[in-house]
C-alpha cells in the first residue's frame, strides 16, 4: 500500500506490501484474508481519489476536498435547498450548512433566492462549481485509462461488471461522509 498521509506512515493500515514473499498477502498463491478486501478495495479509491485532487490543485483548484466533490453533486445542475443536501450526504442540516459555507466562500456555490418559495434559499452551483465538476469527470477519464493501460481492458472492464453485481442496491449514493460517519 502507497503511503498517502505522510513520510512517518502516520495513519497507515498494517498491510503487506507486494512481493514480500514471506509477508501475509505477499504471495500470490495464499488463500487471501477477508479483511484484504475491502482495504484493497479503499487503497484503490483512495488512490483515484488523491490522484484527482493532485491534478485539480495543478489546474486551479487547490481547496478542493473529497468532501466537496459529494457535495456539489448533491447540489446538482438545477440547485437545491441545504435540507436537500443534507439529506442526500446524509449528514445534519448544520453540516450542511458549514459545508455549503465553505463551497460559497470558495467560489464553487451561491445562495440564491427560491422563485417558487420566497422564504427558502437555493444553493445552486457557480459557473467555477460545474468547471471543477467538468476537470473532475475528464481526470477520472484519464484515470481509469490508466488503469485499463495497466490492467488491460478486458480485465478492467471485468473488475467493474464484477464489482457492480455485488453491490447493493441503492449501494451509489453520495452519503458516504455521512455513512463513515456513522449518521448515516
Amino acid at each position: 500500500m502507497v503511503n498517502m498521509v505522510d513520510d512517518e506512515m502516520v495513519n497507515q493500515v498494517a498491510f503487506p506490501g507486494k512481493g514480500d514473499e514471506d509477508a501475509p498477502g505477499g504471495d500470490a498463491d495464499r488463500p487471501r484474508a477477508g479483511y484484504e478486501l475491502p482495504l484493497l478495495l479503499f487503497a484503490g479509491f483512495r488512490t483515484l481519489i488523491d490522484a484527482l485532487h493532485t491534478e485539480l490543485t495543478e489546474q486551479g483548484h487547490p481547496q478542493v476536498r473529497p468532501a466537496y466533490g459529494f457535495a456539489l453533486q448533491a447540489i446538482g445542475p438545477e440547485g437545491s435547498a441545504a435540507s436537500d443536501i443534507a439529506r442526500r450526504l446524509g449528514i445534519s442540516k448544520q453540516a450542511a450548512g458549514k459545508t455549503v459555507d465553505r463551497l460559497v466562500a470558495l467560489g464553487y456555490a451561491q445562495r440564491a433566492d427560491d422563485p417558487v418559495d420566497a422564504r427558502r434559499k437555493v444553493v445552486r452551483l457557480t459557473a467555477r462549481g460545474f468547471d471543477v465538476l467538468a476537470r473532475s469527470a475528464a481526470i477520472f477519464e484519464r484515470l481509469r485509462a490508466e488503469w485499463s493501460a495497466r490492467l488491460g481492458e478486458d480485465r478492467l472492464s471485468a473488475i467493474e461488471d464484477d464489482l457492480s453485481a455485488v453491490v447493493a442496491p441503492g449501494a451509489f449514493r453520495l452519503d458516504a461522509a455521512g455513512w463513515m460517519g456513522g449518521s448515516a
